[in-house]
């Protein structure tokens, strides 16, 4: 059997960053040879990483990029199983690194992304070896880009909430000031026109059922619902709502006073839409017990 030295196992770990368990098992399975190990490695992860597909990745970060010029920024969301390996200094920089592959490269769609480079390896390859570093299902899941001859403003809200906002005049710290409002007050669009008929309508049925018990006439009850749909269009278009930094001005206002419009904005929230498991705590640990 091959003895495998401690400066041995030192070297690949420093190489690939992996556990020092990890790295000794590869250099036995390859008789010492260190270049055979990192392959070794890169094929057992990427096998791990095929295993922990199909897990529930529902935590992770915001990774956000701005260029120099403030005319494109983009964002893009990175999933984890569990909030300790969002924390993880690997996995943030795995996530800064993929945003700003979107900002340098603006990939079609996913599949382009993820076929991107970085340090010589796809993201998809570096996807898979973080996956077995980790012992996680990680997952870039969505990405969003902007460009403009205007100015863009880029907001991270901690590590869990990005927003891109796009203006025509104005200028990159307005932007900005608009997406911190955006990440803060959930905005379904720009412009009250811009709100979904099918939303409209559902809102208007309620507001009409909630009045029908006024015992008031159908002519007040109309004017009732008309008013309470303004409010609501007002409350989640963008430019209706009270700027969050001056209550007293709306953000159209605002956008007005400045010179500017807003073009379009996104925000990504960690894990919105993804269905969590849930799991029975009790009876994980009875399940334990029992197959001790």
């Amino acid at each position: 059997m091959t003895t495998i030295s401690a400066s041995l196992v030192k070297d690949l770990r420093e190489r690939t960053g992996s556990g020092m368990m990890e790295c000794k098992k590869a250099l036995v399975e390859t008789g010492g040879d260190i270049e055979a190990a990192i392959e070794y490695m890169r094929k057992n992860g990427l096998a791990k990483a095929d295993k922990k597909a199909g897990r529930v990745a529902a935590e992770g970060q915001i990774g956000v990029a701005v260029s120099d010029d403030g005319h494109i920024a983009a964002m893009v969301e990175v999933n984890s199983e569990t909030d300790f390996v969002a924390k993880n200094p690997d996995f943030a920089g795995f996530v800064q690194s993929v945003a700003d592959r979107v900002l340098a490269d603006n990939p079609a769609d996913m599949d382009a992304l993820m076929a991107l480079q970085i340090d010589g390896q796809s993201i998809e390859d570096k996807r898979k070896a973080l996956v077995a570093k980790l012992g996680e299902n990680l997952q870039v899941r969505r990405f969003e880009r902007y460009e403009t001859t205007g100015a863009v403003g880029a907001y991270r809200h901690g590590e869990r909430i990005g927003v891109l906002v796009e203006l025509q005049g104005g200028e990159v710290a307005l932007a900005r000031d608009i997406a911190m409002h955006v990440a803060a007050t959930r905005p379904v669009c720009v412009n009250e026109s811009d709100v979904d008929a099918d939303l409209v309508a559902k809102e208007r049925e309620i507001f009409i059922a909630q009045a029908a018990d006024s015992g008031k006439p159908a002519d007040i009850i109309e004017k009732m619902v008309d008013g309470r749909i303004r409010k609501f269009l007002a409350e989640v278009a963008l430019v209706g709502q009270p700027f969050v930094k001056d209550p007293d001005l709306t953000v159209g206002k605002l956008l007005k006073n400045k010179g500017a419009t807003c073009v379009k904005f996104a925000r990504i929230e960690v894990g919105e839409g993804i269905e969590k498991d849930t799991t029975d705590f009790a009876a994980e640990v009875m399940a334990q017990v029992k197959g001790a």
